[in-house]
């Protein structure tokens, strides 16, 4: 009985540390569906008004460990015409260029508790070629029109 005990324990020791970083890797692709949703919505907006559109933080304070209520209607996120499906792990924002020709949208979060946020991006450069710099984004570590992590050296799931 104690050698099945302690098999168990071995067992557990190893599996458990790997389920919670798969699921850390679970929540952090929302980001990534969000923010290629986010440039859909970008780009139908720009093919029917010439122009991308800004959108400020929300929610407004970075989520931590658990998902929280995105307020579409009283958010930007409306005029752009995108919402998220339920609650989020991630804060999102939009910084535009000053004649609205690229866009760069971000999402931040803190979904392991620890203290370190990580963020994700997308960078359409300015109609100039400009990348425009994020709300939280370092858009140096992005590569344009793709979406990554904006941080070198953050904890990417």
């Amino acid at each position: 009985m104690l050698i099945v005990v302690s098999i168990i324990g071995i067992l557990s020791a190893i599996a458990i540390p790997v389920f919670s970083k798969q699921q850390l890797r679970t929540k952090s692709t929302e980001a990534k569906t969000n923010l290629s949703a986010i440039r859909v919505a970008q780009e139908s907006n720009f093919s029917e008004l010439g122009l991308y559109q800004a959108a400020n933080a929300e929610p407004e304070l970075i989520p931590g460990t658990q998902p929280t209520d995105f307020d579409v209607a009283g958010s930007d996120y409306s005029e752009i015409g995108w919402a998220p499906e339920g609650r989020v792990y991630f804060s999102y924002a939009v910084a535009i260029a000053p004649d609205a020709s690229g866009f760069t949208a971000d999402a931040a979060a803190d979904i392991d508790g620890d203290g370190v946020v990580q963020i994700w991006g997308y960078t359409k450069p300015s109609g100039t070629g400009v990348p425009v710099a994020g709300v939280r984004c370092d858009t140096n570590q992005l590569i344009p029109e793709i979406v990554g992590s904006c941080l070198l050296d953050s904890s990417i799931f």
